[in-house]
């Protein structure tokens, strides 16, 4: 069994969770920390592309074809011709899968990072120069056009017996500012004849409240709450006072809803987070365990005469074995117990992790826990 310093410093913890949520829920807090406008977020850009300048790392090509085959397809395009049946042997190229995020309304020579990860048999892409390739949308078009030095956090050592040590993934890199943009993608932030905001965690209070705060600063129908998750805003008409729009309405400040009764688990590490809400109805527990000490104290066997060679010394095994049953403990939780009477309680008896999670778990299966239990 865990001592009790152990779980009063989880139980504190959990009060300190609680308080955490329960100052968050009754605070004021940002339009823009809570929600965001529909159709303004990242978009995914992936490609496929050449890195040279390795040494010796790269692909083997006699195993990955398409990275010879887009060599000669470069080369094509400069207008060098490799002869049909060229072996050829390139251990300082490999090829690469390229992906980036490109941020809603780039503007076509803005910059984006990019990250680089072999899709062959390179043992590493340190020290490589990606060669300029396309980066395209879901729709197929070209969106930015990446190149450049890769930084990789990984490195490897090889020997010739084999033996190989290997820290963190030389496979992949990064190139910050490795894309320039060369397209804008198309929204409808202009246009549309509303805006929609969407909460990041769906509450039908916090819909209904945010509608409301938008309704009593701009004027009531300019807001309407359609579900957990969204409001629609009516905009200016002119695009251009939009922006400036969003920008006054997303700093206002109100109380989003409190959150749902949860307590989690984790049954791994045996943490418990009890949240603000949650509430016992009148339960009687009881806490109680059983220990076993098993102990093993062999001794050895002298012959009856000493240097005697009728006998042998034996080492024979010696056991004990005790059983100790700790007092139980009942406890009472009132109808309506807080999350601070719920600690004090299991505090009183000194129950353990293993032993709290069971006793919360009897609490749900007897419908006496009003929360739901997360276990993780």
């Amino acid at each position: 069994m865990m001592p009790d310093k152990k779980i009063h410093k989880i139980l504190r913890w959990s009060v300190l969770a609680a308080a955490v949520l329960m100052s968050a829920s009754s605070q004021a807090e940002r339009i823009k920390d809570l929600a965001s406008v529909a159709g303004v977020r990242n978009n995914q850009l992936t490609g496929y592309g050449i890195v040279v300048g390795l040494a010796g790392t790269g692909d083997q090509t006699s195993q990955t074809p398409f990275t010879v085959q887009s060599i000669v397809n470069m080369l094509t395009q400069f207008g060098i011709t490799v002869p049909p049946g060229t072996s050829l042997q390139l251990k300082n190229v490999a090829a690469v899968s390229i992906y980036a995020d490109l941020p809603a309304f780039s503007k076509p020579g803005q910059t984006i990072d990019v990250t680089v990860a072999s899709i062959g048999n390179a043992k590493s892409i340190r020290g490589g120069s990606l060669l300029m390739a396309p980066l395209r949308g879901a729709d197929g078009n070209v969106y930015a056009l990446a190149q450049g030095n890769l930084i990789v956090g990984g490195f490897g050592a090889s020997g010739n017996d084999g033996s190989r040590v290997t820290v963190n993934i030389p496979s992949t890199g990064r190139i910050p500012n490795g894309a320039t943009v060369e397209r804008t993608v198309p929204n409808d932030f202009h246009s549309s004849q509303s805006i929609v905001l969407n909460l990041h965690s769906p509450d039908f209070t916090t819909s209904h409240r945010l509608a409301k705060l938008i309704n009593d600063t701009l004027g009531e129908g300019s807001a309407l709450a359609i579900d957990a998750v969204s409001i629609n805003i009516r905009p200016p008409q002119e695009p251009k006072y939009r922006t400036s729009f969003l920008a006054h309405l997303e700093n206002l400040e109100f109380t989003p809803g409190s959150a749902a009764a949860r307590v989690i688990i984790n049954s791994r590490t045996g943490t418990v987070v009890i949240g603000s809400n949650v509430r016992v109805s009148a339960a009687a527990v009881s806490h109680g365990s059983l220990v076993v000490t098993i102990s093993e104290q062999p001794f050895a066997s002298q012959p009856l005469a000493p240097f005697s060679d009728a006998g042998q010394t034996v080492v024979l095994p010696s056991s004990e074995v005790s059983i100790e049953q700790e007092e139980s403990s009942m406890f009472l939780f009132k109808p309506g117990a807080s999350l601070e009477e719920i600690v004090q309680a299991v505090n009183r008896v000194g129950a353990a992790p293993g032993d709290l999670v069971a006793i919360l778990e009897a609490l749900k299966q007897a419908g006496a826990l009003r929360a739901e239990l997360i276990v993780i």
